[in-house]
C-alpha cells in the first residue's frame, strides 16, 4: 500500500469513530472505482498487472488492460480524440512499450499537432544476454572485454553467436533493437537517414538469428524450452533480469550493454481519450510516486523515471550512449521492411567475376586480394564486422582474362571455406586479353542455373574489371545472350566496378540492362565499394 493510500486510510478510521454511516462509500467500503478505462499495451506490459489492484484502491480508477498493441499501434487514429469518444479510438488509453513508431506515423500522416498527451513511466534499455561461456568466449577476442553491436554482428556472421529476437515488424522491442544494430552499423552517430539504411551491413548480423517471436514477451517465454537453438536473446534489460530471475535458465544470461550505443524505451502512458484526461492525470500521478516507481523497478526490473528513487544494484550501470531514433517513418519502414521476415533464409548468393588480365598486376591485384580478406573477417574494423561475409552464403568467384581463368563455388560453413576461395583470389594467374561481356555471360549461367535450383535464394553478379573488352563477345551479343535466359536472369542484377582504364560508359549500361549499378572504385577504396555493393539487391 503507498503511504498516499495509508494517509487516506488513517483519517478514515478516525473519521468513522464520528461520522460512520456517511463515510462508509467515501473510505473504500468495498471497491471505490469510480472509472473504468480501456487500456492498449504492449506484451511486454503484462508485468505490471500485481500493482493494477492498489492503483484503483487508491485512485478509484480501474484499468482494464489488453495487451495487443504492436508497434505502432497499428488500427489506432492518428489523430487525437475528441470530446467524442465514439468517432476515435475504443481505447481510452495506450501504453506502448515506446510510442516513437506511433508519433512517426502521425507525422506522416500530416496530424503531428494532434498527437496524444504521453508521459513516460519507467525506463529500460535494448541490451544483449549471452551465455556465460560465449560472453567470456567474444570479451577474449576484444580489447578491454567492451563489446560492441559490431562484435556481435561478427560472431553471428561466423556461426558463434545464434540469437533469438522479437519480429521488427510486429514488436516494438524487436524495432528498437534493429535500430540499435543498423544505428551502430551506420557510424554515423546520429539517427539513421534513408542513406544509411544500407542493405548489405545487417546480412550477417541476421545470419545468426535462429529464434523469434511476435513480442519479446511470447520469445522470452519460449526460450526456456529451446535454448540449444541459441546462445543470446536481445531484448530489453529489464526482461533479460526477469528471464534470469525465473531460474528456468541451466544458466543465468550474462547482460551486455553494448558500447556502441543502446536505444532506451521509456514505456509512456498515452491518453487517446481526452474526456478521460482526470483519471488519466490520477493514474500518472499515482505511476510517477516514489512508492509505485520503487515497486514498479522490483516488479519489472525496469529503471524508475524518478530520480529520487535509487536504482536496484543490477539497474546501476550506465546506458552510455543512447541511440536516436530515425526522425522519419519511411527509414524506419526501409530498415524493417530490409531485414524481412525472421523465419525466412538469409542465405544469398554472390558471383564475383574478377579481371585477371595482365593489367591488373602490382596494386591493383593487391588491393582486390585485400578486399577479399577484409570481407572473409580480416577487417577488424567496425563496419567489416558488419559487412563480412556470412555463415550460410554462397559464393562464387570467376577469375576471367580472355577466357575463364578459373571458378570456384563455396557454400560458407566456417573460415576453412573462406580461405579455400582466397586461395583462388590470390594463387591465380593472368592472362593477356580482356573478354568483359563473355566473362559476364558465364556469371548469368552461374546465375540462372542457381535461381532455377533454388528460387527462394537471393544471386547477384559484382563483375570488376580494369580495362575494355578485347576479346570474346561483344556486349551486343552478351545483351542477346541475357535476355534469352528469360525471368531467371532478369531476377539476377549485376553491380559493376570499375577503375584504371575500364570503360565506365558500356559497364553502367551493363548494370542499369540488369536492374543493378555501377560503383566507382576511383571515388572510394576497391574494398569499400565491393562492401557497399555485396549482397545488395
Amino acid at each position: 500500500m503507498s503511504r498516499y493510500a495509508r494517509a487516506v486510510r488513517t483519517a478514515c478510521l478516525a473519521l468513522a469513530l464520528l461520522l460512520p454511516a456517511a463515510l462508509t462509500t467515501a473510505c473504500g467500503g468495498g471497491d471505490d472505482t469510480r472509472v473504468t478505462l480501456r487500456v492498449l499495451a504492449s506484451p511486454e506490459l503484462a508485468d505490471v498487472a500485481p500493482l493494477l489492484d492498489d492503483l484503483a484502491r487508491d485512485t478509484g480508477v480501474r484499468l482494464d488492460m489488453s495487451y495487443e498493441a504492436t508497434a505502432d499501434l497499428a488500427g489506432q487514429p492518428t489523430a487525437a480524440g475528441t470530446s467524442s469518444h465514439s468517432s476515435h479510438s475504443s481505447y481510452d488509453l495506450a501504453w506502448p512499450v515506446s510510442d516513437r513508431s506511433f508519433l512517426l506515423r502521425l507525422q506522416a500522416s500530416g496530424k503531428s499537432a494532434a498527437r496524444p498527451e504521453s508521459t513516460p513511466i519507467m525506463r529500460s534499455p535494448v541490451v544483449v544476454g549471452l551465455t556465460p561461456s560465449v560472453a567470456q568466449r567474444l570479451r577474449k577476442g576484444v580489447p578491454g572485454g567492451r563489446l560492441t553491436w559490431a562484435d556481435i554482428a561478427d560472431a553471428a556472421a561466423r556461426g558463434v553467436v545464434r540469437f533469438g529476437m522479437a519480429d521488427p515488424r510486429r514488436s516494438d522491442t524487436g524495432r528498437a533493437a534493429l535500430v540499435g544494430v543498423a544505428t551502430a552499423a551506420a557510424g554515423t552517430g546520429s539517427a539513421l537517414r534513408a542513406q544509411d539504411v544500407s542493405c548489405d551491413r545487417l546480412r550477417g548480423f541476421r545470419s545468426g538469428q535462429t529464434l523469434t517471436g511476435a513480442s519479446s514477451r511470447d520469445l522470452l517465454a519460449g526460450y526456456p524450452a529451446h535454448q540449444d537453438r541459441a546462445n543470446a536473446l536481445i531484448a530489453h534489460e529489464s526482461e533479460l533480469l526477469s528471464l534470469n530471475a525465473t531460474k528456468k535458465l541451466r544458466e543465468p544470461l550474462e547482460i551486455v550493454r553494448p558500447d556502441d550505443g543502446m536505444v532506451l524505451s521509456d514505456f509512456p502512458l498515452l491518453l487517446l481519450h481526452p474526456a478521460q484526461r482526470e483519471a488519466y492525470r490520477k493514474v500518472v500521478d499515482w505511476l510517477l510516486g516514489a512508492d509505485a516507481q520503487r515497486r514498479l523497478m522490483e516488479t519489472t526490473h525496469r529503471r524508475p523515471v524518478d530520480p529520487d528513487v535509487t536504482p536496484a544494484p543490477a539497474l546501476r550501470a550506465s546506458v552510455g550512449n543512447a541511440l536516436s531514433f530515425p526522425d522519419r517513418l519511411a527509414v524506419v519502414e526501409q530498415l524493417v521492411d530490409d531485414y524481412g521476415d525472421p523465419t525466412d533464409p538469409t542465405a544469398d548468393q554472390v558471383v564475383f567475376l574478377l579481371d585477371f588480365s595482365t593489367s591488373m598486376r602490382g596494386r591493383r591485384i593487391a588491393g582486390l586480394r585485400a578486399a577479399f580478406a577484409g570481407l572473409s573477417g580480416a577487417d577488424r574494423s567496425a563496419g567489416g564486422k558488419f559487412t563480412r561475409f556470412y555463415r550460410g552464403e554462397r559464393l562464387t568467384v570467376v577469375r576471367f582474362g580472355g577466357r575463364v581463368l578459373q571458378e570456384r563455388t563455396v557454400t560458407v560453413r566456417d573460415d576453412a571455406d573462406l580461405r579455400a576461395l582466397g586461395r583462388v583470389v590470390a594463387d591465380g594467374g593472368f592472362d593477356d586479353a580482356t573478354a568483359v561481356w563473355s566473362a559476364l555471360d558465364r556469371g548469368y549461367r552461374i546465375a540462372a542455373d542457381a535461381v532455377r535450383a533454388q528460387p527462394e535464394r537471393p544471386v547477384a553478379i559484382v563483375l570488376m574489371t580494369d580495362g575494355e573488352s578485347n576479346s570474346g563477345l561483344s556486349y551486343g551479343e552478351f545483351l542477346h545472350r541475357y535476355e534469352a535466359l528469360g525471368r531467371t536472369a532478369q531476377a539476377v542484377p549485376t553491380f559493376t566496378v570499375p577503375f584504371g582504364e575500364a570503360d565506365a560508359g558500356a559497364l553502367e549500361r551493363a548494370a542499369k540492362a540488369t536492374g543493378g549499378r555501377m560503383v566507382d572504385a576511383g571515388l572510394s577504396s576497391l574494398s569499400e565499394a565491393f562492401k557497399e555493393i555485396r549482397g545488395c539487391r
